[in-house]
């Protein structure tokens, strides 16, 4: 990226950043989580920060586990960029940012071990889930990674693993309320069940410039800025990832020190209101 000097200084005094240090931009009025807005998935969830939104939604297929983990189910993740999102997409042609970002989220809930995928098993070497999610991106405002990791996370947090049990021929069937032949089957999942959600991932992405560090930028801000650094925690606090496409080599330690420093806070704030979402929907 390069960087033009006459529009960061505009951003900076949008900003109200002073020139002696930083500021972070303050939208916690503005990260939103709506979790189960896709009333035909068995886990999703609606998230917004600043304009960015994403939408994520959760189907569970059985499949037969492979050799190597007979007792562990899939998680399989990918991202998508319609027009609707940016006029920088085009019909007819793929998003460049789509497979990394499909990568990224892939990489960062695998290493963050928020689920262990055992749970996923249903019958050792015979049945087990797979779980697609998929992350829409709605709206592409800036800190794409930051709204795409939180809408997965709330999906698996919303996530409903639905009840299924083996029919006479050794088959994995679902399991309704309205099955009439419900008690001659052998249940697996005897009810509707949420994961077991471990150590959490939330991110943060920082711009850099100098001493100057602004957090959830703008589509707008990240083009003109010279440094964008992505760093994600678990809610332990423990590093999962750092991001940094391209840009100059960072030789300021203390810069991301602050990054660091200033993702903890947002860990905390997310956590928050990650739960106040599920609490109203296990309300409603």
């Amino acid at each position: 990226m390069s960087f033009k000097s006459g529009q960061f200084e505009a951003i900076r005094k949008k900003k109200q950043i002073p020139e002696c240090g930083f500021k972070p931009t303050p939208k916690k009025t503005r990260l939103k989580i709506r979790s189960g807005a896709v009333a035909s998935a068995n886990g999703s969830a609606l998230v917004k920060i600043g304009s960015t939104t994403m939408l994520s939604a959760i189907k569970m297929e059985v499949m037969t586990p492979s050799l190597e983990s007979p007792d562990e189910g899939c998680l399989a993740i990918d991202f998508h960029m319609p027009p609707i999102c940016s006029p920088i997409v085009r019909p007819g042609r793929p998003a460049e940012a789509a497979p990394v970002l499909s990568k990224q989220l892939s990489d960062t809930i695998s290493s963050s071990g928020i689920i262990d995928l055992k749970e996923l098993s249903l019958v050792t070497g015979k049945a087990a889930w797979m779980a697609y999610l998929d992350v829409y991106c709605l709206d592409a405002d800036g800190a794409l990674f930051d709204a795409a990791l939180l809408s997965a996370v709330a999906a698996l947090s919303h996530l409903q693993i639905p009840a299924v049990s083996m029919n006479d021929d050794g088959k994995i069937v679902l399991m309704s309320d309205d099955d009439g032949q419900k008690q001659a089957q052998e249940p697996v999942n005897k009810e509707k069940r949420n994961l077991t959600l471990r150590s959490i991932p939330f991110s943060l992405t920082c711009i850099l410039h100098k001493n100057y560090i602004l957090v959830d930028p703008t589509a707008e801000e990240e083009s003109v800025m010279e440094t964008v650094v992505t760093i994600a925690l678990d809610t332990s606090g423990q590093l999962v990832s750092l991001y940094k496409p391209g840009g100059p080599v960072l030789a300021f330690t203390p810069s991301i020190q602050d990054c660091v420093a200033l993702t903890r806070q947002r860990v905390k704030e997310l956590k928050g209101i990650l739960e106040e979402a599920n609490s109203t929907m296990q309300v409603e």
